[in-house]
C-alpha cells in the first residue's frame, strides 16, 4: 500500500505522512488500538491522535518509550507541514525539496540561519525512531 500510494519519484523519507515513521504510521498504530480496545478504554473514544495515544499509554496498552516516538514524530511532522502552509499558503506532506523552502520551514521551526539540514536529520531521526514502533505494534 505505501507504494503505491506515495507520489511518484518521491523519497520516502522525505513525505510526512505516507513516509517510515510518517503521520500515516501513528495513525494507524492510534486507529489500530481505538478498534481493540475503545470498548473497554473510554478515554481512547476521541478523534484527537495525541489524546489517544496518551490514554493508550495510560491504560498500559503501550509502553511510555513507544508512545514517546510515536508522539514525537507526529508532532514533528504535524509542526512542519503546518509551517509549509504558513510558507505556501497551501499544504503540502512533503518537506520542500528547494532549499530556500527549506531554509524558510527550518526557520519558521525556530532553527537557526543555515542549519536547514539540521531540520531534515530531526525529521529522518525521529521517524527513524517511530517505524520500528509501529511494526511491531501494528504487523506484531
Amino acid at each position: 500500500m505505501e507504494a503505491e500510494r506515495m507520489p511518484r519519484g518521491t523519497d520516502p523519507a522525505m513525505h510526512l505522512k505516507l513516509g517510515p515513521g510518517g503521520l500515516s504510521d501513528v495513525e494507524w498504530v492510534v486507529q489500530l488500538l481505538q478498534l481493540t480496545h475503545a470498548h473497554e478504554v473510554p478515554a481512547l473514544r476521541t478523534t484527537r491522535t495525541l489524546t489517544a495515544l496518551r490514554a493508550a499509554e495510560e491504560a498500559g496498552l503501550i509502553g511510555r518509550d513507544d508512545a514517546a516516538a510515536l508522539a514525537a514524530s507526529w508532532r514533528l511532522a504535524t509542526r512542519i507541514r503546518n509551517a509549509v502552509v504558513l510558507l505556501r499558503g497551501r499544504s503540502s506532506d512533503v518537506l520542500p525539496a528547494k532549499q530556500a523552502e527549506l531554509a524558510a520551514v527550518a526557520r519558521i521551526l525556530g532553527y537557526p540561519p543555515d542549519s536547514s539540514q539540521d531540520l531534515v536529520e530531526d525529521y529522518r531521526r525521529t521517524a527513524r525512531r517511530a517505524r520500528p514502533v509501529m511494526e511491531r505494534l501494528f504487523y506484531g
